[in-house]
């Protein structure tokens, strides 16, 4: 949170050392004063008047000032004792905060008031990391749970269809092998997109030189075959929009993304445009289709991992596995590239557009 500019801690410090030390100063010259100087004569000194000489001042002198050495030191550890303390005590609180994250309470917030200063500033990153920590961990908590109830279903799919066919004594043993598989292939593509998930979430993208319109023609020559046995149009055109970036990581982005556009379009007559356009500091790719008209309520829910928003139930079939992963990856592999994703419902469909670094 924004503080006003406040005094530093080492100018603080120093100016509290300062000050004790001119404390001891002007102590020291009081008593040179009352216990030494009053006796020397201001002026001329007549024969007839007293004049100490060195045993006399130091003897008048010694025992006070040996008094004051003992009361400055004594004075100097109490008040530098507590100046400290009170400079200090910012640090403390961090200390507790860190010792209460260690043993793992990541809700704990400094949230120091005060001005701006050194100490300040740290616990203002400290309680940015402890949020940043928290809802890492309970994202990786969620994404666990999501993940295994979905890897639970196949498993459970399968183990019912074995217990039906083990009391089922005319079962159809080629039915049964070939639901088997399809359940099988599920299960492994699912495991494969928790892989790659979790691979797009914490490798950083690569630096090479990547042309994304070619990107994107290889994405839909690869998905053409799936756009024409459902009926869909698939279009591809722009210009060049070259960037830096993982050539692998940005064909499985274009891939997820023109796979959703299709397998969420028409039935039948369906139409997915994807192109590419360059801007000042940037490239752009456009991904169109003409699909059932989307609730903006579920745009977020989308780009999170397992959702499908409503109406976008898994589609049974060998061409879309329905894992609600396919957004998810595409976010994180945009996120690598230090791109943006803008996920933007439109009048029967949906228009999915990636900002990237030119």
């Amino acid at each position: 949170m924004p503080r006003p500019k406040g005094v530093s801690v080492r100018l603080r410090l120093t100016l509290s050392y300062a000050g004790f030390v001119l404390v001891a100063g002007f102590l020291l010259l009081s008593l040179v004063w009352l216990f030494l100087l009053r006796y020397v004569p201001d002026g001329a000194i007549e024969a007839a008047q007293f004049v100490p000489n060195r045993s006399d001042l130091l003897r008048a002198f010694a025992p006070r000032a040996e008094w004051a050495m003992v009361f400055l030191v004594a004075f100097g550890l109490a008040g530098g004792w507590f100046l400290a303390g009170r400079i200090l005590a910012p640090l403390a609180r961090i200390s507790d905060a860190a010792e209460l994250a260690g043993n793992g309470s990541l809700s704990h917030r400094i949230r120091m008031d005060g001005d701006d200063d050194e100490f300040r500033r740290l616990a203002d990153v400290f309680d940015t990391m402890l949020a940043r920590l928290e809802a890492h961990v309970d994202e990786q908590e969620r994404f666990a749970a999501n993940a295994s109830h979905e890897l639970r279903t196949p498993l459970a799919i399968t183990q019912t269809m074995l217990e039906v066919a083990r009391k089922d004594p005319d079962r159809d043993v080629d039915l049964l092998l070939e639901r088997l598989q399809a359940v099988n292939t599920r299960a492994i593509e699912l495991a494969d997109a928790l892989l790659l998930l979790h691979r797009t979430s914490r490798a950083p993208a690569a630096d090479d030189p990547v042309d994304l319109s070619l990107v994107a023609e290889e994405a839909a020559e690869n998905l053409l075959p799936l756009a024409e046995r459902r009926g869909v149009s698939l279009e591809v055109g722009g210009v060049a929009a070259p960037c830096r970036g993982s050539e692998a990581l940005l064909l499985q982005l274009t891939t997820n993304l023109v796979h959703n556009a299709v397998v969420h379009n028409l039935p039948v007559g369906g139409t997915v445009t994807v192109t590419t356009a360059t801007e000042p500091g940037a490239v752009l790719l456009r991904v169109e289709n003409t699909g059932p008209e989307l609730d903006a309520a579920d745009i977020p829910v989308l780009l999170e991992p397992f959702q499908r928003g409503r109406g976008r139930a898994r589609t049974p079939g060998a061409d879309h596995a329905g894992t609600g992963l396919g957004l998810a990856i595409a976010q994180n592999i945009v996120t690598a590239h230090r791109g943006e994703l803008r996920f933007v419902p439109q009048a029967g469909g949906a228009v999915v557009t990636v900002r990237l670094p030119a």
